[in-house]
């Protein structure tokens, strides 16, 4: 293959890189290879009621139908004490571009989960849709089937495939929303996997012989693909933590094309200093026209060249940092048929959801509602799966999950305005004491089902954050936020490394402690403190925000004062600076 003439001189470092990595294959690659387009013998581990488990080889496959399978941990110890195999469950999540889905279809979700899960709950994901935890083997095949008559699916929510696109979805400018809404859904067809084996084993459809995948090929990509479709000022859906981003430009009113950012991604591995967080880099403007012809083909172009002998730097980030951007911008531009204009300007000014209500050009209404990490369950003070269901029971628009775990009721008529507003609030999911520091907080899902959690997450956070908002009310500011983000593990699942502050598992109590992000979601943080308690982090914030709150510029964020004051060095070039 020749390497495409770059626009701009590369780093002397990529002028000789090899466009692709030469080596044994990871083993996912053989398995990838063996599955008969993904197939494997899902089926045949599924009769066997043995084990609650899957395979070695299926242990993988699984997820590239939405599945990962789990343990609660919580139970690991007493189970091996009575000679039992751990709790084996699997985590199902669904396929929901933008994020958009009926009251018809949250009732279904919603009563699946009470009646055939672990745990009873539903949990809205930080990638705009929800997922089920503790699905027993026995139930996987008719969960799959119960969702798929409501219009759902899991296909291609996890794997090394296009996942679930995210959309902007706070209705300021609703016509426009629903363009980008629009756009999300088409790329996401466009991009799917087209082997029937997801048909064949989870809802008994007629065997096909798969072929080919014409745009993900026979052993799909090196590794996960993330793809956005935002609309600024609102950075919403955090376009540096994804592979593929169409970034809406808007001209007198009409949407008339992106500026594509490739090449974002925040997952690293503890202790290798190979894998960093990264920002998106812009390739420049293309018209709408040629949406799907750029998103086929960046994803061919890391098919064909991302890293397949190395699955922790396979990504589409270390693809660019190897050939280098304007290597691989042009061989985008080679396969699509299509040149990238230069960018054209946009700003984000803003981050996260807009909660309360908010008026549609077309009269109607969206209350956008918090929910603590995403969690949809009955708490004492607050029976928001309760009320979510007399809400769906009755509304007349749609829901839409937002990229921060959140939810908005869309499309209330004025007519129901007035009794909705009166279901939410008297079941907590409109709650006027809720801090902004809450509001601006996220964890992952973490202890006790994922199987990479390190350090506590989900259930950490609340307690963590009420300490946070006592150090801003001690320090005067009891109205104001800082970006937190807590993840149990390196892999980034609550984008802690585009916070202002960010939480890193690392172990059982300690985390390594990031800060100098910002609040519009276009700056790393760097490491300021590793491997230490709770404790540690809020005595280091406590000194700092007292720092801040009396050497801030007029709207000065937290972590733009820290990186202002020198108190950690900004992350300009994540390959050099991250590590340095």
């Amino acid at each position: 293959m020749t390497r495409p003439k770059a626009t701009h001189p590369m780093p002397q470092s990529q002028q000789d890189a090899p466009l692709i990595v030469e080596g044994p294959l990871s083993d996912n690659e053989r398995l990838k290879r063996e599955s008969d387009y993904l197939r494997g013998t899902i089926a045949e581990d599924l009769r066997d009621q043995i084990t609650g488990g899957f395979g070695p080889d299926n242990f993988q496959l699984i997820r590239f139908h939405g599945m990962y399978q789990q343990d609660d941990r919580d139970l690991r110890s007493e189970r091996s004490q009575q000679k039992l195999e751990p709790l084996i469950n699997v985590m199902l999540r669904a396929r929901m571009p933008g994020g958009v889905i009926t009251p018809e279809q949250w009732l279904v979700v919603e009563d699946w989960a009470q009646q055939h899960t672990m745990y009873g709950s539903v949990r809205l994901t930080t990638r705009q849709t929800f997922q089920y935890h503790g699905v027993l083997k026995p139930d996987i095949k008719d969960t799959h089937q119960a969702i798929n008559a409501a219009g759902i699916d899991s296909i291609a929510t996890a794997g090394d495939v296009n996942r679930n696109v995210l959309c902007s979805s706070n209705p300021l400018e609703s016509a426009l929303h629903a363009e980008v809404y629009d756009w999300a859904a088409r790329i996401s067809e466009h991009l799917l996997p087209r082997t029937r084996a997801y048909m064949e084993i989870f809802l008994d459809g007629e065997k096909a012989k798969s072929t080919e995948e014409p745009i993900l090929g026979s052993t799909y990509l090196p590794r996960k693909f993330k793809t956005t479709v935002s609309l600024p000022p609102n950075n919403e859906v955090d376009v540096h933590a994804n592979d593929l981003n169409f970034v809406g430009i808007v001209e007198d009113g009409e949407l008339v094309g992106w500026n594509v950012l490739v090449g974002g991604g925040l997952a690293m591995t503890h202790g290798d200093t190979a894998t960093y967080p990264r920002k998106a880099d812009d390739l420049g403007f293309v018209p709408l026209e040629h949406t799907l012809a750029v998103a086929e083909h960046v994803v061919t172009v890391q098919r064909d060249w991302g890293n397949r002998t190395d699955r922790k730097n396979a990504k589409t980030k270390y693809t660019l940092d190897r050939v280098g951007t304007d290597v691989f911008k042009a061989e985008v531009e080679r396969r699509a048929g299509v040149t990238f204009e230069p960018s054209r300007p946009y700003e984000f000014t803003s981050r996260g959801d807009r909660f309360g209500w908010v008026k549609g050009h077309d009269g109607n209404w969206h209350l956008t509602v918090f929910i603590l990490n995403g969690r949809i369950k009955d708490r004492p003070e607050a029976p928001i799966k309760t009320g979510l269901r007399r809400i769906a029971e009755v509304h007349q628009g749609h829901f839409r999950l937002t990229a921060h775990q959140n939810l908005i009721i869309a499309g209330v008529p004025p007519r129901q305005k007035r009794v909705i507003d009166r279901l939410a609030r008297e079941h907590g999911l409109v709650d006027d004491t809720t801090t902004p520091q809450m509001r601006s907080s996220m964890a992952c899902v973490s202890f006790p089902t994922c199987p990479l959690a390190m350090a506590e997450s989900e259930r950490f956070l609340p307690g963590f954050v009420r300490q946070v908002e006592g150090l801003l009310d001690k320090h005067g500011i009891p109205e104001d936020h800082i970006v937190l983000r807590v993840s149990g593990c390196p892999n980034g699942c609550s984008r802690a490394m585009l916070a202002e502050v960010g939480l890193v598992g690392k172990g059982p109590g300690k985390y390594n402690l990031h800060l100098g992000g910002n609040r519009i979601g276009t700056r790393v943080p760097k490491l300021y403190r590793e491997n230490i308690s709770a404790e540690a982090i809020l005595d280091e914030l406590d000194h700092l925000i007292g720092s801040w709150v009396s050497g801030r510029e007029e709207g000065e964020g937290f972590g733009d004062f820290l990186i202002r004051t020198g108190v950690v060095a900004e992350v300009i070039v994540s390959r050099t600076d991250f590590h340095a």
